[in-house]
């Protein structure tokens, strides 16, 4: 994996990278209707309240589409798979599936949250479940 930049961490989304640190997987959650967006978003696209607060993900879900992603300074790497899952809270989100074959990658695959630290930066990844096909 190439050298990882660590995050640049900004006011809207410091709840976020302060449960990474912690190893939880925090949703923006409207505090007025409820409704979880991911990425965070100053403003509940439904009910347009400004109120937030947090909910944990049980950081399970199923990979609605991937790709295989090689950097171009090394294309001579496996590269990565970056995988967008649906998660099981109804919202997604862009990680990367490790510890997975190319050829064992499929669109409705199950997954669960995972954390890895490269170059002293912890990041949410996925792995297949065990009632993976």
């Amino acid at each position: 994996m190439p050298r990882v930049i660590p995050p640049s961490v900004e006011p809207d989304d410091e709840y976020f990278w302060a449960g990474v640190a912690e190893h939880r997987l925090l949703l923006q959650e409207c505090a007025d209707c409820r409704t979880l967006r991911h990425p965070p978003l100053p403003m509940c696209g439904h009910c347009h309240s400004t109120a937030w607060t947090t909910r944990e993900s049980k950081g399970f879900g199923t990979v609605h589409s991937w790709v295989r992603s090689v950097h171009p300074a090394a294309p001579t790497d496996e590269g990565r798979i970056v995988v967008l899952v649906e998660l099981d809270e109804g919202v997604r989100f862009v990680g990367n599936l490790v510890d997975t074959p190319l050829d064992a990658v499929a669109n409705e695959m199950p997954v669960r949250l995972t954390w890895r630290e490269y170059d002293g930066v912890t990041l949410p990844q996925f792995v297949p479940t065990e009632d993976a096909k």
